[in-house]
Formats: structure tokens, C-alpha cells, sequence
């Protein structure tokens, strides 16, 4: 088993646009969610748009809607790009004494920024780890220290870990919250209310991050599948297999009710569904922009945004959008207020996603990076 950091396979010549591009996506559909431009298209009388907007919603317990998979996407990409980053340190001279320390840095950056997010909104100290940052402190960490074990290893870690908590929310033995997949009746809800001092805290699982580091050290595999010598056309056939893969397992655990999608509580079918979804955007999005070349132009209208994830996601998180609001609502009313109210909702909502868009294009043109 290898273990040594310069037996990796060298980055392909450049940058792996889809990668930029996958991140920018995902980080702009986000910023979207801060204008509450998708709840107004799910008030829509309209059956498009309604279907659109409720998609642009998370589920409400057993299920699965597009905005379901938009914490693992980010998470799954975070964990795509960990092999580039190490390798252009690497080259850099850096030494992996110093990687490993910027790593763990980073992870406890993280997870300060997450909980600080929970602080502001609270005004008390919160231990939580819903958001993305908080998650992602324990994923990237995990799947940056096992970076360079072998696929096998990797496949069967997450695959061990997500058996673990399935068996773990099927027999933890304390009454009222022995019921798996009852909504506050179940393991995370019990660690949720132990660890925040509540007797009803989230119906979102701290616990969730333990099965989600499963779609980091995925993004790693698949990182590193990219930066491999193999032909685009095999890359492609080893996402598309490993996709359709977690599909099948995901959704088979549901539909024979093994383990019910939830995303709530992350179960073991959620992750393997979410993951093989992602696996396969990521497929598409390589075959598209780096492999045949299209949609390049405009692939960077989300690259911008990507450049500086954590800063735009730090900003609409701490009431930035709202701001923004403030500023854009008067205008939008005065301008088109003969359109109605819902007309005036939807413009205003636009204008404080362009103007977030803006600033992240300002940042890029003028080569700030903001990073961590």
C-alpha cells in the first residue's frame, strides 16, 4: 500500500476546468437560495414553475429533491480538488510536513467559520455541525490523511463507515429515540439534544457529518483519477460506472426498504445516492468543457463565483443578501411595481444574486482570492 505523496500520479497540463466550473456551480446556486428566489417559484400558480421551485427545495423527510444534493456536491468537489492542491504544493517545494500542517489548519479554520456562523445567528455559543463548513472540517480532514491509501482501502473505509452509523440509528438502545428514520426519534436527534443541552434541538444531524465524509474521500478518488495518465474516454467510463453504480445502491436500498433516502439524517441510501449523482455531473461536466471543448465562455460566469466560495458563502450566511435587499427592493418596487408584488419579489430576488455575482467578479478582476 502506498503511502508516499510523490509516487502520485502527476496533474494533467493545466487546470481541469470542469473542476473550477463544478465548484462555481454549486456555490452559485447556493447564493441563490439567500435571495428566497426559489421560495417565490415554489408560491408560483404556474406547474413549471412550481415543479422548479419545490426542486429547489430540501425534502421534507424520506426523499429526494435536486436541492438535496447540493451539500454533497460541494463537499464531493472540495474532496476532487484535495489531490491537484497537494500536488501543486508539492511542486511548489513545499514538504508534506508543511501540507499536512496547512491541512489541518484549514480544518479547524472550518470549523471555526461553522460554528461562528451558528454563534451570529444564536447570540450564544452552538456545537453544531449542520452547515458545510462544519461538516467539512471533519470530511476534508479525514480525506486528506487517507489521500494516498489505495482505492481499496478508501472504497471499504466509507463503505465500513456507513455501515457503522446505519446499524448505529437501527439499534442505539435508548427509549424515544429508537425509532431509526422517525423524524426526533432517532440517534441524531438524541446526539443533537445531548450536545446543545435542548430537549428538541434540529431535525438536521449533527451526526451527519460522520456518513458525508464519504462523498469527500470520493471526490478524492475521483481527483485522482483525473490526474491519472488514463485516456479521457476511460476516465469517463470509470465515472459513469461508479455513478450509475451508487445510483442503483442508493436508490435499491429505498425502494426495497432497506434504508430510506433521508437527507435529514444522511442515511447510508441518501449518501450513496447523492453520491452517485454527483459522481456523475462531474462526469458530464469533464466530457463537456475539458473534453470536448464546449461551453467554455460560459463556464466562467460560475468559475468567477467558485473563485472565492468561501468568501460569497461566508457573506450571504452572515445577512449579506440582505443587505443587499435594503439597497435593490426600492429600486425594483419603483421600477416595476406594474408587474405586482410577485413581479417586484422575483426582480428584486434576481438583483441580489447578479449583485453578489458582481462582487465576486470584482474580486477576480482584480486577482483577490480569498482563501483559507
Amino acid at each position: 500500500m502506498d503511502t508516499n505523496s510523490q509516487t502520485m500520479s502527476p496533474p494533467v497540463a493545466g487546470r481541469v476546468t470542469s473542476i473550477d466550473f463544478f465548484r462555481g456551480f454549486t456555490m452559485f446556486l447556493l447564493a441563490g437560495e439567500a435571495t428566497e428566489l426559489y421560495g417565490q417559484l415554489e408560491k408560483s400558480h404556474v406547474g413549471i414553475i412550481q415543479f422548479l421551485g419545490i426542486q429547489l427545495s430540501h425534502h421534507e423527510w424520506h426523499g429526494l429533491h435536486f436541492w438535496d444534493l447540493i451539500q454533497p456536491f460541494f463537499m464531493f468537489i472540495v474532496g476532487v480538488a484535495i489531490p491537484f492542491a497537494v500536488a501543486n504544493r508539492l511542486k511548489k517545494g513545499d514538504s508534506i510536513q508543511t501540507i499536512t500542517k496547512h491541512a489541518i489548519k484549514r480544518s479547524c479554520l472550518l470549523l471555526f467559520l461553522g460554528w461562528a456562523l451558528y454563534f451570529a445567528d444564536a447570540g450564544k455559543l452552538v456545537f453544531r455541525f449542520q452547515n458545510v463548513l462544519a461538516q467539512l472540517s471533519v470530511t476534508y480532514l479525514i480525506a486528506f490523511l487517507i489521500r494516498n491509501k489505495s482505492f481499496k482501502f478508501q472504497l471499504i473505509f466509507t463503505f465500513v463507515i456507513l455501515l457503522l452509523i446505519d446499524l448505529a440509528y437501527r439499534f442505539f438502545p435508548v427509549d424515544g429515540f429508537n425509532h431509526p428514520w422517525v423524524n426526533f426519534e432517532n440517534l441524531g436527534a438524541w446526539f443533537n439534544n445531548k450536545i446543545e443541552g435542548v430537549d428538541k434541538a434540529s431535525e438536521w444531524a449533527t451526526l451527519n457529518f460522520v456518513s458525508t465524509t464519504a462523498h469527500t474521500v470520493w471526490g478524492v478518488l475521483c481527483g485522482k483519477l483525473l490526474m491519472s495518465d488514463k485516456p479521457a474516454a476511460k476516465k469517463i467510463q470509470i465515472l459513469l460506472v461508479a455513478g450509475v453504480s451508487a445510483l442503483i445502491i442508493g436508490y435499491s436500498l429505498d425502494i426495497l426498504n432497506v434504508t430510506p433516502i433521508i437527507k435529514k439524517i444522511a442515511t447510508s441510501s441518501f449518501v450513496f445516492a447523492s453520491g452517485g449523482w454527483a459522481i456523475l455531473a462531474l462526469c458530464f461536466s469533464y466530457w463537456l468543457i475539458d473534453v470536448k471543448k464546449q461551453f467554455i465562455a460560459g463556464s466562467r460566469m460560475f468559475i468567477i463565483v467558485g473563485m472565492n466560495s468561501i468568501f460569497i458563502y461566508l457573506f450571504f450566511s452572515i445577512g449579506g443578501a440582505g443587505l443587499i435587499h435594503r439597497i435593490v427592493a426600492p429600486f425594483s418596487s419603483l421600477l416595476f411595481s406594474w408587474g405586482g408584488e410577485k413581479t417586484v419579489d422575483i426582480i428584486t430576488s434576481l438583483g441580489i444574486w447578479a449583485a453578489m455575482w458582481y462582487m465576486c467578479y470584482w474580486l477576480y478582476k482584480n486577482k483577490v482570492f480569498i482563501k483559507i
